[in-house]
Formats: C-alpha cells, structure tokens, sequence
C-alpha cells in the first residue's frame, strides 16, 4: 500500500462519538443511606418487587400466609423495626406494585389472589400497624393479575394485565371496567403507554409485538417479536414513534431491538447482549433519551443513548457490582438530586441480602451551577386531563415543570371513599384554593365601601369551622354563592377566599351589572342649592383668610 492510501476500516472510522452522558458513572449510597433488614419476596415472577416516590419505598416483602409489602418514608433509612407496619390486605403473594403518579400517597398493588386493591399512606407511614383496608378493591380478573400500569396523563386510569389473557382498564373513581382488550392468545409478559397514553404496546408468550389502541382495544400493528422460550419486555421510547424491546433469541443469547412502531414487520437493528439466563428490564428516560438494562439475578446496570436515525442506539458503558438484584425500583425525575447532576437513580433490592441499596446515575460536572441542558422540563405529579376526557378521545402530553425550581416536589391530595355510592374523591386543596382564587375576575368600583358587619364576622369564623362541613355564607355577595356551588356532598373542594373592608373602594363582580342590585351609598356631597350656596361661601371665606395671612407674612 503506497504511503498516503488509507484502508477501507481506516476511512470508515470516525473517532469517538461526542455525548454528555459518554461519562455517566454509577454511584452505590453508604450503608446508612441503605434500607436494611428488608424480608424481599423471593417470588421468581417478572416485576420490579420494588415502587418509589419523593415520599415513600415500597418493597415487595415475603409472608407466611397471603401477600405483603412494606411502605418505608424515603428519610427512613438504616434498619427497618421489627415490627414496622406492612400493607398485609392480599390474600395471595404480592406480584406488582405502582405509585400513582399523580399522587404520593396512593399506591396499587395486584396478587395471586385475582385482584387489584388500591392504598392510601399516610405521611408518616405505616408506623406499627398493619394496613389491612383498601380504599377500593378491584376484582374482574379470572386469574392472578401479574402487571399494572398506571395512564400516564389521564388521573384515575389504570392498566391491568393477568393470566387469564386480558388487559383491563378501570376507572379507579368508580371502580368499574371501562375498557376489555382480549387479543391475546397466551400469557402477557409486559405493557407500557406511550408519552401521551394514547398508545400500548404488549408482548406476550406467543413471541408477537403488538401496537393496541387501548380505548378501543383494536391492535394496530402485530409482528413476531424476540424468539427465546423466555419472557420479553417492552417499554415506548417516549413520543419518538419508536419501541425498545429485551428478549431472547432463539439460541438463548439475550439481546435487545429498536422498533418502528408503524411497521413490526422487522426490528430497526437488533444486537445480542450475552448468554445470561436472567430476565431483562428496561428503564427508559425520555428527558435524556437514556435506556437502562437490568437484569434480574446479574450484578451490572447497563446503559444506551438512543438517537433519530441509524443506528438507533449506542452503547454508553455499564456499573459492575459483585452482588446480583432481584429487583429495581426508580425515583421520579422530580425526586433526584440536580445539584449533583443525578440523571436516575436505582433502587436495588439484593437477592442475598436484606437490602435496598440506592444506586446515583450521575453525569461529572465540575460546576454547581443547575444544568439547564441535564434536565429539561419533566413531567409534572399534576394530571393533563381528566379520565373522562381521555375516554372520549382526547390525547394531550404530559404538564410539565422547571427541576430548577420543583425539585423534590411532593403531592398531598387526601383521598375521601363514599362507601354509599361507591366511588373515590380526590381532594386537591392547594390547586382548587389557587384556581378559585384566579377565576374571579373582578372590576373595581370606586365608591365608598359599606359591607355588611356580618359577613366579615362570618368569614373570620372560618379559621375555626370544621373543614367537613358545609358552611352557609350570605347570598348578597355573588362571589361567595360561586363557591358554595364547588362544594360536593359531604366535603369542601376549596377554601373561602376571605373578604375584607377596604377604605375607599369594593369590589364587584362582572355579574353585578345592575347599578340597582348595589346597596345604597348615601352622598356625601351637597345635594341642594342651598347647600351649593353655603359650600361656596364657606369655600370663599377660607381663601380670604389664607390671602390675609398671605399678605401679612409679606
């Protein structure tokens, strides 16, 4: 080869591939930010075992009879008490639990025993009771319910797929099936919703990949999947039109594939990973367009940065550790620590041990300042639309929030059950309080303020009234009957804004448009001629005396 010419390999290379997650590095917490003296289930089911929040752990545990998990508050860490509290209403082992997104005290957990019950924890915890009461108890399921999945926009929507084939959508208010997809002729291995929810995307047992619309239950695009014996997982790569999916092939050999979600006819590239038997999970995280692979029994945690355009995925690096996981739970983006440049943080549950280690995805960066390109707005613990609204067809993104300013931030939105009519109530004080307040649209009438003594007296008796009860105000200000309308048998919605005397104006509804329905102002000007004449005299005889004074000062 003559000096100059270059191979075909040298001229195909192009360097290193320029990213700011090349470096990202896995950081394990010390043993006192660990969970220890954890019973973790032994269950050989396909789940994380694992649930978390900004607020609480949720761990999968074992039991001797029926099925449990334990409820840790997230600054609890070190040894859990022997005789914590645990969630103890399941009949049959603990399969799968979920936090609701869009509420931090709500979790769901389905069993062997057919059903789906759903929880409310309280801020401090279980403390050293069991929890044996669900706030609703969903039961359809002709066998053991083995995933949920909470509707990433829509509150109260909740996905549930068993072993009887079926995937369910219930409406948790009332309880009730609202949708029966049955296309599947085997086992379901995994679900997962798109970003606005609009789409699911399972893969089951006869090794096929299918694209559903879950408010119509129709499959949209089916094709064959990975083609082991064993289970495969999928997860949507956000609002990219593409899907991720972990298997095996049929050599055994686990590998992962990128899919079109338009066309199942053949994965967009596909690559073998190793000849491992354990399951794999994927994690993806649509902010930094990441996907982590997990799996189940190994001690490592591998990550991939996924791209527009071939080929698809690239391989990033991976965290090694001597010790294997039977199950990962994840943080919220809103619960991470930005200061640190934490992209993702892992919750390991040990498969020989009773642990749950913390594990920090972090990116290194020398500056302290917040790093506007790490973490683009995220999803907010605030719904986009409403359960109705998504069932009749409407599709809207995720609401999303600044991690500049709503790091950490955490819901608190107490539940109400009406046992006689059989449906839940969520009750948002701090948002309903705010939008009342910004909905009445006032316009100012400057004239002289005479409110009634006994509406103010009324409204400062408010501090003391009990938050149940239904307080009756006077009609004569239409901004109060406004509210009374909000509230719902049994409860208040929101908070009276007060009212208070101002000194030289009120304030008056767009609704008062009649001058006549205003109460009467007596004038405090003259209203005779004879009183105009003696103002004016009284007015001159003022001026002739400051000219005097004038005059004599000169």
């Amino acid at each position: 080869m003559k000096m100059g010419e270059r191979s075909e390999s040298q001229m195909s290379f192009r360097g290193v591939r320029s990213s700011k997650f090349r470096h990202v590095y896995g950081s394990p917490a010390r043993k006192h930010n660990c969970y220890e003296c954890i019973k973790i289930t032994k269950n050989a089911h396909d789940s994380y075992f694992c649930a978390v929040n900004p607020k609480f752990v949720a761990v999968v545990t074992e039991s001797a009879g029926g099925g449990s998990f334990s409820v840790i508050p997230i600054e609890k860490t070190g040894r859990l008490e022997v005789g914590a509290g645990k969630v103890t209403g399941h009949r049959g082992p603990v399969l799968d639990i979920k936090w609701n997104p869009f509420n931090d005290n709500v979790i769901a957990s389905c069993s062997d025993d057919c059903t789906i019950k759903l929880w409310f924890i309280p801020d401090e915890g279980l403390m050293r009771f069991n929890l044996t009461k669900p706030i609703m108890d969903l039961q359809h399921h002709r066998r053991r319910v083995g995933y949920i999945e909470w509707h990433p926009t829509a509150e109260n929507i909740l996905l549930s797929a068993g072993f009887d084939n079926l995937v369910l959508l219930w409406h948790i208010s009332t309880g009730e099936v609202v949708k029966t997809i049955d296309c599947h002729p085997d086992s379901i291995y995994s679900v997962s919703f798109n970003r606005d929810g609009s789409l699911l995307a399972t893969t089951c047992k006869d090794k096929m990949l299918r694209i559903i619309d879950p408010r119509h239950g129709k499959v949209l695009m089916e094709g064959p999947c990975h083609q082991g014996s064993k289970a495969s997982k999928v997860v949507f790569l956000g609002d990219t039109g593409r899907v991720f999916t972990t298997g095996f092939s049929k050599y055994s050999d686990r590998q992962w594939a990128v899919w079109s979600q338009y066309d199942l006819r053949g994965p967009l590239k596909i690559e073998n990973i190793d000849s491992s038997s354990g399951v794999i999970f994927p994690y993806y995280d649509h902010d930094t367009k990441m996907v982590f692979l997990v799996g189940k029994g190994d001690g490592n945690i591998r990550y991939y940065e996924t791209v527009d355009e071939a080929p698809w995925c690239y391989y990033l690096h991976q965290f090694l550790t001597g010790s294997p996981q039977r199950g990962l739970g994840f943080m919220p983006k809103r619960g991470l620590d930005v200061m640190r440049c934490e992209i993702f943080r892992f919750y390991k549950l040990h498969a020989t041990k009773e642990l749950c280690e913390p594990i920090s995805m972090i990116v290194p960066r020398k500056s302290e300042q917040f790093q506007y390109d790490l973490y683009p707005d995220t999803a907010a613990p605030t719904p986009a639309q409403t359960a109705e609204e998504w069932l009749n067809g409407q599709n809207r993104n995720p609401v999303l929030l600044s991690l500049k300013t709503g790091a950490g931030a955490r819901t608190n939105k107490p539940v109400l059950y009406h046992p006689d009519k059989h449906y839940l109530t969520t009750a948002d004080r701090n948002n309903e309080r705010k939008f009342f307040f910004i909905s009445q649209d006032n316009r100012v009438d400057y004239r002289e303020s005479h409110i009634n003594n006994n509406v103010i007296n009324s409204n400062r008796a408010l501090d003391d009234t009990n938050e149940n009860k239904v307080i009756e105000i006077t009609k004569n200000h239409p901004w109060l009957e406004d509210e009374e309308k909000e509230v719902s048998s049994g409860m208040i919605l929101c908070d009276v804004v007060y009212s208070s005397a101002l000194p030289v104006a009120s304030y008056v509804t767009l609704d008062d448009t009649d001058s006549s329905s205003d109460p009467e102002i007596e004038p405090d000007g003259p209203q005779t001629e004879a009183e105009v004449c003696d103002l004016w005299s009284s007015n001159l005889n003022m001026l002739s005396l400051i000219v005097f004074f004038s005059i004599g000062q000169a």
